[in-house]
């Protein structure tokens, strides 16, 4: 089963919203490793790591981009295509969602992801054979334990 990640998952990692936040995101995130599930990041959501990491957190830019090497190396990196922007077009437009939330799920759905791994995004929406689940509350994380075992 292939798993995507939102940039929030990603920061908190990181330790962006503190240790509580932290250790819950690095958790998520080897439970999907030693599941052997594929990691999936779209590129959209790199893009969003380094914005937040350099604006929010003050990172040096030596810093973040090796925090993007880093992540790049624990999964595929999904690229947004020409079709990626006009699927993502079509999800905003039909479902009143943010475009650059539409752009990482539409990125998901065509790297064939079953699940997008998010907080921001609706818990529980699916569009394009990908759901969406919320791993910071706990019947995200039983569906998400459940999906992948």
């Amino acid at each position: 089963m292939r798993v995507a990640f939102d940039s929030n998952v990603l920061l908190y990692a990181e330790g962006l919203d503190g240790a509580a936040q932290q250790l819950q995101a690095v958790g998520v995130i080897d439970l999907v490793r030693l599941s052997q599930a594929d990691l999936v990041i779209p590129v959209q959501v790199l893009g969003e790591v380094f914005a937040v990491l350099r604006r929010k957190s003050g990172w040096p830019p030596d810093r973040v981009r090796q925090s993007l090497v880093d992540w790049r190396a624990i999964g595929a990196i999904v690229p947004t295509t020409e079709m990626v922007l006009l699927r993502a077009a079509d999800l905003a437009v039909d479902h009143l969602l943010a475009f650059w939330d539409s752009v990482i799920f539409a990125a998901a759905a065509d790297a064939n992801c079953r699940v997008l791994l998010s907080e921001d995004m609706q818990d529980g929406f699916t569009w394009g054979g990908v759901t969406v689940i919320n791993p910071f509350h706990e019947k995200g994380r039983t569906i998400l334990q459940s999906l992948i075992n």
